[in-house]
């Protein structure tokens, strides 16, 4: 039976989609466990009274006011259209193939 240890392993390497040898399981297994034991360090802070964070600071998104303006004349827009067609952006078809 595989040791608590080595199955965390196994377990966070499926769900990281990694494919680890039982060697390799092995080897990270007490590196796993170190780490994890480090964390737990966490669970003795006092953090009463501490009030939880959102973000590494307290600024706020810097957003502009949502009002209608004018877009650019199409021309100029398709002035940077690696291929136009029909006063339109022509692009590959993407089932089908040709163009």
């Amino acid at each position: 039976m595989d040791s608590p240890e080595l199955e965390i392993v196994k377990r966070t390497a499926a769900l990281a989609r990694l494919e680890i040898t039982d060697a390799e399981a092995r080897t990270l297994a007490p590196q796993f466990a170190r780490i994890l034991a480090q964390f737990q360090v966490l669970t003795s802070v006092d953090v009463e009274g501490v009030e939880p964070m959102t973000g590494a600071t307290r600024l706020a998104d810097v957003t502009r006011a949502d009002e209608p303006r004018a877009s650019l004349p199409r021309a100029a827009t398709l002035a940077n259209a690696p291929d136009e067609r029909d006063g339109f952006y022509g692009v590959p078809k993407t089932i089908g193939g040709g163009s």
